[in-house]
């Protein structure tokens, strides 16, 4: 038996990825509001000096440009396993274009072709039918149907291969 290689995060990575998490939470955004309530309150107290604004754009800069480089290497991470996820569906799928595993490395030009190629096929499904016949509840049980006497057939395969 093979063992599985543990998963090594690096600690930015892991760091960016629970920072990113806190941030869009809303206790961070209750407390950065509760920060710039305090501030603005407390400008009487010190007569609104440069000193008091500059503490709020002083600690409201540094914060922007870091968070920047945090939420960007988590969004990274994200992108990535969507990408991969959905060459997983494109390369499975026997009826699909290969050419679309990698299509974030083509070209503009060349994406444009493929995106005309897909709005002819929505119009001409439009032309075809409905929504509401072309997604039917007996159209996907038939799917599933179809879908797993191909795993048993794939197992049956493999079983047979050892």
């Amino acid at each position: 038996m093979k063992k599985k290689k543990q998963n090594t995060t690096g600690a930015f990575e892991k760091f960016a990825t629970h920072v990113s998490k806190a941030a869009g939470s809303t206790t961070a955004f209750i407390s950065a509001f509760l920060i710039v309530v305090v501030w603005a309150a407390s400008g009487p107290i010190f007569n609104y000096s440069e000193t008091w604004q500059l503490v709020i754009n002083t600690g409201t800069t540094i914060i922007t440009f870091l968070m920047v480089f945090l939420i960007q290497k988590a969004q990274n991470k994200d992108s990535l396993a969507i990408q991969l996820k959905l060459n997983e569906l494109v390369a499975s799928n026997e009826y699909s274009s290969n050419t679309l595993v990698d299509i974030e490395s083509m070209t503009e030009e060349e994406m444009i072709i493929v995106q005309k190629y897909y709005h002819r096929l929505s119009e001409l499904a439009k032309k075809d039918e409905s929504v509401r016949t072309s997604h039917s509840i007996a159209e996907a049980d038939e799917q599933h149907e179809r879908k797993d006497k191909n795993r048993t057939k794939t197992r049956t395969k493999n079983i047979t291969k050892k």
